[in-house]
């Protein structure tokens, strides 16, 4: 874990016909994997790809959450990378076809799920979509992790602009199997994904420790029913869920109020599922502000979120500031003009310490400031 990058180019190496290049591959890649992906850390005999594809692949985490939500008795992998998701998958389910068209990941895959002892994957080194296309196998999931093309530009981005094309290839996949799941970037939008994908049954919106890390979209052959939205952010010690239907955020009404005793601040999964009414409404809180996502109350709940105890509300102006006298806090912003940067320039206050700052808009669309201390 500690080697020393510099020192191992400076010297020749240890290992007959393996080039220092290739050496070195090994060991930046296998430091990425520490956290990320434990398992193959600390089994002996693992080959590792290139770092970019370990940046690229799934976590340990989020493979298993991928794992939990399938069943039956075989599925296959149309895009495999380095095999984690398969991995995991192969703990559910009793055959897995793994296809990857880079013939040289695919071969790393096949090599250490030897390693790892795994029995029920087929590594395929083609292309998946044209391996479903031939196949007369008929199977119970198809998974399929699209990535987007190089000439895809900007961070929103269709489907139709990743590889391979799932809403071209659609009725094929449903035409294999009965069960889609697709993984996408969270830079995927709502809206887009729901357009474009037909028979989707569910959303599932992955967070690690309040980081969105991906968008999982479970198709289902001739659903039309409502949408299911699931959120989770997963901590060490708790995960936090929340479900929400998606026709009923639009339906839903927000009822708004000046801040009270208890100030809210939904998790990153919430917050991109959408479900601004929906959560305010399904905890009895008040929002602030219709574009503000920061809900109050005056007696205290238990929310998949951060909350706080709210001490002072003041306008926000230099002069209400000055007379705070805080140098040090934690400073956050929601419907607010101006970034946190700026705010800590222009009124002189240093990153850290017990104290957080809300600047954001209130009820009656004014600019206004939360002092708060976190709710232990």
């Amino acid at each position: 874990m500690n080697t020393d990058i510099v020192s191992v180019l400076l010297k020749k190496t240890a290992f007959g016909g393996v080039a220092i290049k290739e050496l070195v591959q090994q060991i930046e890649a296998k430091k990425k994997c520490y956290t990320k992906l434990p398992t193959w850390f600390r089994t002996t005999g693992i080959y590792y790809p290139d770092k970019l594809n370990i940046e690229q692949t799934s976590s340990e985490i989020t493979a298993q959450y991928k794992a939990d939500l399938v069943n039956g008795k075989s599925l296959i992998d149309l895009t495999g990378g380095y095999g984690v998701d398969g991995y995991f998958f192969s703990k559910i389910i009793g055959q897995i076809i793994h296809c990857e068209i880079n013939i040289k990941l695919s071969e790393i895959a096949s090599y250490n799920y030897e390693v790892l002892g795994v029995k029920n994957i087929q590594c395929i080194p083609e292309n998946g979509i044209e391996f479903l296309a031939t196949t007369s196998q008929k199977f119970d999931w198809v998974y399929v992790d699209p990535s987007r093309r190089n000439d895809a530009k900007g961070k929103v981005f269709m489907l139709s602009d990743c590889l391979p094309d799932v809403p071209k290839n659609l009725s094929l996949l449903l035409d294999k199997a009965p069960n889609v799941l697709i993984k996408t970037s969270p830079l995927l939008d709502f809206t887009i994904g729901l357009n474009e994908l037909q028979h989707l049954k569910e959303i599932h919106v992955v967070a690690v420790k309040n980081e969105v890390k991906e968008l999982l979209w479970i198709l289902e052959k001739d659903y039309r029913g409502e949408r299911g939205i699931k959120t989770i952010n997963i901590n060490l010690n708790n995960d936090e869920k929340f479900e929400f239907e998606w026709g009923n955020e639009k339906r839903n009404i927000s009822q708004f109020g000046p801040p009270q005793t208890y100030l809210y601040e939904p998790n990153a999964a919430i917050l991109k599922s959408g479900a601004f009414k929906t959560i305010g409404n399904s905890y009895r809180l008040k929002k602030l502000h219709a574009h503000s996502h920061l809900y109050t109350s005056e007696n205290l709940v238990v929310f998949p979120g951060r909350s706080f105890i709210i001490e002072k509300t003041i306008p926000y102006n230099k002069k209400a500031l000055q007379h705070l006298g805080i140098k040090k806090a934690n400073i956050s912003t929601r419907n607010f003009p101006e970034s946190v940067a700026n705010i800590r320039k222009k009124h002189k206050i240093k990153d850290g310490g017990d104290i957080f700052l809300f600047f954001t808009t209130n009820h009656d669309g004014n600019l206004c400031v939360l002092q708060c201390s976190k709710n232990k």
